[in-house]
């Protein structure tokens, strides 16, 4: 019981970290903690020790912890790192997958598609559930690479790399709703170079308009 308390405590806090509720370089209280997650101070020191180990939280000698910073010189090793990662992860996978793998491509693009035709720019509840199926078209695009352990690595990177999406409303409209198209058939005919030209495209495209989101914001 205590294992499921930790790690939901875990998922709920991570969730508050990556879609902004919990702020960057906050200082994470363990007494406003316990009242806002409910679970006690032990619990909250092996979840906080977790997320700091994942790299979502900073522990600091003898002061606690706090959600890590954010920059842009962080934002794009990120989205180098992902870029690497899903490029390999996206050869592999096309290479091998079959009508299964086919049929999750086509079922997460609808399903992602759908809400972007609904502005989700402009809707906090719309703009989670466009970040959730962007996830999970991302992921399943690579989903038959074939490689638990590259899956895992993806995950983690794409988190960290959502959580800049999700501060800044990087919502490219248009052009993000074209790309996923594109990658979507360049997947499906099995075009290896279109589909990898395309993911670099994507990738580029959102930190371009990340950081100048962020720049604004700091103008302001």
């Amino acid at each position: 019981m205590s294992q499921t308390l930790s790690q939901s405590t875990y998922d709920r806090m991570r969730a508050d970290i990556i879609f902004g509720r919990l702020a960057p370089a906050q200082r994470l209280w363990l007494d406003d903690l316990r009242a806002n997650y409910g679970v006690s101070i032990p619990t909250l020191r092996e979840v906080l020790n977790r997320l700091a180990g994942d790299g979502f939280v900073i522990a600091e000698d003898q002061r606690g912890f706090r959600v890590a910073p954010i920059s842009a010189e962080n934002l794009v090793e990120l989205a180098n790192l992902r870029r690497l990662i899903e490029m390999d992860a996206l050869e592999k996978s096309l290479r091998a997958g079959d009508m299964a793998w086919e049929a999750r491509v086509v079922a997460a693009h609808h399903r992602l598609s759908r809400v972007e035709g609904q502005d989700p720019g402009a809707d906090p509840v719309l703009r989670d559930a466009w970040k959730r199926y962007d996830w999970e078209f991302h992921q399943a695009l690579i989903s038959a690479c074939g490689s638990g352990e590259l899956m895992a690595i993806h995950a983690m990177v794409f988190d960290k790399y959502l959580r800049y999406q999700m501060l800044f409303l990087t919502y490219r409209g248009p052009i993000s709703s074209r790309e996923h198209l594109a990658l979507k058939e360049a997947a499906l005919a099995r075009d290896i170079e279109a589909a990898k030209e395309i993911l670099a495209r994507h990738i580029a495209g959102g930190v371009e308009h990340a950081l100048a989101a962020q720049k604004s914001r700091a103008a302001e």
